[in-house]
């Protein structure tokens, strides 16, 4: 059973990195598309999955360096999306 369990973790651990890992792709598929740096919302929101999921992970394993990262890394996508959202939401106004 507890082998089980490690597994169900592990999977989770590789869930939550492919997310994360996946906005990157995002971001540069777009850029090329652009020809220019640019973060499309994709990105934020594949950030906070891959950033929930990690931290979900990093409480799990009773890491608290990893936790710490996770929290403030969150904070941070959070906050980026509130920009992008209200930065949309005014744009639609005008």
């Amino acid at each position: 059973m507890n082998v089980d369990k490690e597994i169900i973790w592990l999977i989770i651990g590789f869930i939550g990195q492919a997310l994360f890992s996946a906005r990157f792709i995002v971001q540069w598929l777009k850029s090329e598309r652009e020809k220019k740096s640019v973060f499309p919302i994709a990105f934020w929101y594949f950030s906070i999955g891959g950033g929930v999921t990690l931290l979900v992970y990093a409480v799990y394993r009773e890491d608290p360096v990893f936790i710490v990262g996770q929290l403030s890394g969150l904070l941070i996508y959070f906050r980026n999306l509130y920009f992008v959202v209200h930065e949309r939401k005014n744009l639609s106004i005008e």
